[in-house]
């Protein structure tokens, strides 16, 4: 499928969060490389950033490392506008960047295209956080589809981690 026709044929994955801080100060954990690394992924992780090149065509890379294991990731940003709006491709990869299989699923769609907007309203901030599958065949999408109820909770615990992060600068 193309982005378009993904985009059109498969029900994306949509989560909003509220945080108690400035859209500038959540604009700045996503968009600084020291931030990003002490909030960014699952609970229980470490994350360290082998690459952060912030600006549309830029590549971030990086470990997520717990209990001996280590599973990398990437972000390709695609769209940028300061400070209301990321667009990038997440996917697994290696250490050098490049697309691999999610290690927990072999049917996972490789790229996720994925829309974060920031919006503030009396002091806080809303992320909107929307993702969809590119270029996933039948079998991807189902198994796209059926991550929600993870995805809800992986997505959950790290954004705990930036709340965390974010009253830790208040």
């Amino acid at each position: 499928m193309t982005d378009a026709a993904s985009a059109l044929a498969v029900p994306p994955f949509t989560l909003s969060r509220t945080f108690d801080a400035p859209r500038a100060q959540v604009w700045k954990a996503f968009t600084e490389r020291e931030q990003l690394q002490k909030w960014w992924g699952p609970k229980g992780f470490t994350v360290r950033a082998t690459q952060f090149d912030f600006r549309p065509g830029g590549l971030f890379v990086y470990a997520m490392e717990a209990a001996g294991q280590t599973m990398w990731g990437r972000f390709v940003y695609r769209e940028i506008e300061a400070p209301g709006r990321i667009v990038f491709v997440n996917a697994f990869s290696d250490p050098q960047g490049g697309l691999t299989r999610a290690p927990f699923a072999d049917a996972w769609p490789m790229e996720i295209l994925n829309t974060w907007t920031f919006a503030e309203a009396d002091g806080k901030t809303t992320l909107d956080i929307r993702g969809e599958p590119l270029n996933a065949n039948a079998v991807e999408t189902a198994v796209f589809l059926a991550g929600f109820p993870s995805m809800q909770m992986g997505f959950g615990g790290t954004l705990d981690q930036l709340a965390a992060h974010l009253a830790a600068q208040a």
